[in-house]
């Protein structure tokens, strides 16, 4: 068995289309205006002026913040408190549309574009709030400079009305037009071309747009509202109805699912002028000279400019139906702040590797523990939360609502094995091929490593697989070339038995510290491969091959420049700065596969755990077979020679540099 470690693999950005024709026109189009190329020429006033503040900008409305605190305790002036909120709600409502999208999304339930989203795009599109934080400014000043100590009505009838109207006629006209000159070539290449680099769209990609364009928008936007304050009839309701309603109908044209029904506009036919879909602006993004209109397609009948596939189009969205995935990795929460690094969580986490966030675990203690209480008190189905494509194959993974902490507890043990099995039995229904058991969802002790459901099942033409073959194989060939010896220390799994039997067998020592790790190892070991099987009480070894179980006394007494190799699920704390820790077992995925748009836990980009390459390699092979259970180990070597086969790479070693 060759050990080695020397691979390297540059991940790079591959735009795929499953919707043939989609794109075409839009491509072409972008480049023409590009100079070829599909980004954007810098125009005067394209970066925001918080640009250099980067995670830090919120600190401009430090101002605003610590002014309407100060105002609401000594003169219980609560307008600038108002201005606070309305940030806020905006940015919660806009929370709301993300998760929901994404959720939508990876169904594939009325997906109008089935084209997939990468990293290149989440990374473009993480401005989104800039136009918040623009927006709370300028209401901001408006109360300091030009309404002063005045106040406004908190309800006004005729300011509503008045705003209403001033939307859909002058507001909507200006808008048209306006988003017309942004097409013209000159406009076109220094700024709007930023917005239009998302071909599919999520809720967020309505207000990603270079600074100078914003100002153009809240100059159109804000017309109904300073008409309505130079009028007298301006009111806090009317401020918060508008944004919202902003909000919502930007957030629903990008969203990337139809939602609104057919009886709609048959119960209504002139709303069709009055509304526009989400299939309607789809495919302004997608053709570019076709669909120009903010919110009223009138002006699109009125001028021609109105596509002539966006009937069809909303029709064939409507009858998508949900996806039917090839194979599912079923996975769960761990730490209580995970939930914020779920794809359907927080897009600015989900990109990177899920780390502790001090700042963002006490803001939001309190919602946290709530949702730990209900998961805990109730028990919900599993749900699909991303939705990825790797050749002809449909991948799913799907999220049962529990944290890792519940898996530890025996009360929910029960629960959550139901909870399991019932996925199992409806990707059964389904037709999906293979469902991967990822993090504890195989436990030894909650399932024997999914034994359980084949034996009750033993009819199941679903595969079951652990991927333990998989993943001692990468722990295998992560240890370097020439090494004679390791030193074990963690608690023993499937996955460590079989990393210590085959080391074992090709003469490399393990050396074990503790007694009864040593004579649980023994029992399966062969007699010729015991000799290699070394009780000992040295911490010498420059590798060491380390799971669940390993404390921090034992780390320290690691020599400098020891390599840490994790069999395990989850990484072991990081300690020692002069020694090198690598990654749980795990593969960089190929270029083929697409819509990789966010970090599987604690694991870079494009970088996916052994456990559930696993499962798609046995997906992609068409084994017939289960890999589950204490016993279930599928020839680790054809498992491994079938992942690079297939275009799996492994990771690079650390070392002190990187």
């Amino acid at each position: 068995m060759p050990l080695y470690s020397n691979y390297a693999s540059i991940s790079i950005y591959v735009v795929h289309s499953h919707t043939k024709g989609v794109g075409k026109t839009s491509r072409s189009y972008h480049r023409s205006f590009c100079g070829g190329k599909m980004a954007s020429r810098s125009g005067f006033l394209t970066d925001w002026p918080w640009t250099p503040l980067g995670s830090f900008k919120y600190i401009v409305l430090a101002p605003l913040v610590i002014d309407s605190i100060y105002s609401y305790a000594t003169m219980r002036d609560h307008e600038k408190l108002m201005i606070v909120a309305l940030a806020v709600w905006r940015i919660v409502h806009s929370q709301i549309w993300i998760s929901f999208s994404r959720y939508q999304t990876a169904k594939g339930t009325k997906r109008i574009v089935n084209k997939s989203i990468e990293f290149d795009q989440v990374d473009r599109e993480q401005t989104w709030d800039d136009q918040i934080i623009f927006n709370s400014l300028i209401l901001y000043l408006t109360k300091l400079y030009v309404l002063g100590t005045n106040t406004i009505s908190f309800w006004r009838t005729d300011g509503l009305i008045l705003v209403a109207l001033l939307h859909a006629g002058p507001v909507e006209f200006i808008y048209y037009w306006f988003h017309r000159a942004l097409h013209h070539h000159f406009l076109y290449s220094r700024y709007h071309s930023h917005h239009h680099s998302s071909i599919v769209t999520e809720p967020i990609t309505s207000v990603v747009h270079p600074f100078a364009e914003h100002i153009g928008y809240t100059l159109i936007l804000g017309l109904p509202l300073t008409m309505t304050l130079l009028c007298g009839t301006v009111s806090a309701v009317s401020i918060l109805i508008y944004a919202t309603y902003i909000d919502f109908m930007n957030n629903m044209g990008h969203c990337n699912f139809e939602l609104i029904p057919r009886s709609l506009f048959s119960i209504l036919p002139p709303l069709k002028f009055l509304c526009y879909t989400p299939s309607f602006h789809s495919l302004h993004h997608t053709q570019f000279r076709t669909n120009y209109s903010l919110f009223m397609p009138m002006y699109d009948y009125i001028y021609g400019t109105t596509d002539e596939c966006s009937d069809s189009l909303y029709e064939t969205s409507l009858e998508k139906e949900e996806d039917k995935p090839d194979a599912i990795h079923l996975t769960h929460l761990t730490s209580l702040d995970s939930i914020y690094h779920l794809r359907l969580g927080l897009a600015s986490l989900s990109l990177h590797p899920l780390s502790s966030q001090c700042y963002l675990f006490i803001m939001m203690k309190p919602f946290t523990h709530i949702i730990s209480f209900i998961l805990t008190s109730f028990s919900f189905p599993t749900f699909v939360f991303e939705r990825n494509r790797f050749r002809d194959l449909t991948l799913h993974s799907h999220l049962l609502p529990k944290f890792s902490s519940h898996y530890m507890s025996q009360q929910q043990k029960e629960c959550i094995n139901k909870m399991i099995e019932a996925a199992i039995l409806e990707a059964e229904k389904k037709g999906v091929k293979v469902m991967s058991l990822g993090l504890l969802n195989q436990g030894e002790e909650l399932n024997g490593y999914g034994e359980m459901y084949v034996r009750k099942h033993p009819k199941l033409k679903i595969r079951i697989v652990d991927g333990s073959s998989l993943a001692a194989e990468v722990v295998l060939h992560s240890i370097p070339v020439g090494t004679n010896e390791v030193l074990f220390r963690g608690q023993i799994t499937k996955v460590a038995r079989a990393i210590v039997f085959s080391l074992c067998q090709n003469a490399i020592k393990v050396m074990v510290l503790r007694k009864e790790e040593h004579s649980m190892f023994a029992e399966f070991l062969d007699d010729n491969c015991k000799e290699n099987l070394v009780l000992t009480t040295n911490y010498y070894p420059m590798i060491w091959l380390v799971g669940d179980g390993l404390s921090k006394k034992e780390q320290k007494m690691a020599k400098e420049r020891t390599l840490f190799l994790p069999f395990s699920q989850f990484p072991p704390t990081k300690l020692r700065k002069d020694c090198f820790y690598h990654t749980t077992p795990a593969m960089i995925i190929p270029h083929a596969a697409h819509n990789i748009d966010s970090c599987e836990n604690w694991l870079g980009r494009r970088v996916m755990s052994a456990w559930r390459v696993g499962g798609i390699v046995h997906a992609l092979e068409g084994w017939e077979e289960h890999e589950c259970g204490f016993e279930s180990i599928i020839n680790p070597p054809r498992v491994w020679d079938a992942a690079l086969r297939n275009g799996f790479q492994p990771l690079l070693l650390p070392s002190l540099e990187t």
